[in-house]
């Protein structure tokens, strides 16, 4: 199932997953972390709430390894979401249940 950016490219190492976590702090935008355990019902959960004001990647990681942690056998994701114009600009899968750490 190909889902979200980059989804057609191989899984992300976790260096990649968190340069692009930098990217997304860096840009402003507000990150947060999501999960489901079926994609294709379009519907995702969120994991705690928006990190508005997160200026430091590594917080956003830590709240992603606890989602993984906490649902090793679902699929997870890093969205971001743009204050001004307060609609997601950023969405890309980090975990698949056959991919899962």
């Amino acid at each position: 199932m190909k889902l979200e950016t980059f989804s057609y490219l191989p899984p992300m190492t976790e260096d990649q997953v968190a340069k692009q976590v930098r990217y997304i702090v860096d840009e402003g935008l507000v990150p947060a972390v999501e999960f489901a355990d079926n994609p294709a019902v379009k519907f995702w959960s969120m994991w705690g709430l928006p990190m508005a004001g997160v200026q430091d990647a590594d917080a956003v990681l830590k709240e992603l390894a606890a989602c993984r942690a906490a649902h090793p056998k679902s699929y997870v994701k890093i969205v971001g979401y743009d204050p001004m114009r307060q609609c997601q600009v950023v969405s890309f899968v980090v975990q698949k249940p056959d991919q899962a750490v």
